[in-house]
């Protein structure tokens, strides 16, 4: 999750143009290669309402989810327009354990706030990468409030960007 350092990841009118930073960092090291990194994800995993955005933002720069299967969590009759899409109702401990477990190595979850805090109350996610951005938004959808349980992590690896941007990767202790 790309997050300010306030903890929102998206503004009220879901813009995106914070993403870019024009801050600097000598010590940070580059940014991995978007490509290779999206070559070691299997699937990904994502809300409805994160999914009208993406829809909503692949008509300007694309669909960012390439090929691979994408399950989208809903309720409600959503467009697909990809044949690698899937919508999924139903009981998120199931989805995990009998579907993405058997078939899937490395499942990204790309968002959103909700479904990442079920997955964390339920201890089905193993592990949390959170992107900081240098900037406080002061308004917006905030990542992580009222999850309802207290989860230790045990810190991974962190990583400071040329950007500006700090990445955080922390294993879920369960």
């Amino acid at each position: 999750m790309v997050s300010s350092l306030d903890g929102i990841i998206a503004k009220r009118d879901n813009s995106i143009s914070w993403f870019d930073t024009t801050a600097s960092y000598d010590k940070g090291v580059d940014g991995q290669d978007p490509e290779e990194f999206l070559k070691t994800i299997d699937c990904y995993v994502m809300g409805a309402k994160t999914y009208e955005h993406a829809l909503e933002l692949s008509t300007s720069y694309g669909w960012a989810y390439g090929d691979k299967p994408t399950i989208v969590l809903t309720n409600r009759i959503l467009p697909k327009d990809r044949p690698n899409i899937a919508f999924y109702s139903g009981d998120l401990n199931k989805l995990v354990n009998e579907r993405l477990k058997p078939n899937y190595k490395n499942v990204w979850v790309a968002g959103g706030a909700m479904l990442t805090k079920e997955l964390i109350r339920q201890k089905l996610a193993d592990e949390l990468i959170v992107s900081i951005l240098p900037i406080i938004l002061g308004d917006g959808l905030l990542f992580f409030d009222n999850v309802g349980l207290e989860q230790t992590l045990h810190l991974k690896d962190t990583k400071a960007y040329k950007n500006g941007m700090v990445e955080l990767c922390y294993g879920i202790n369960k």
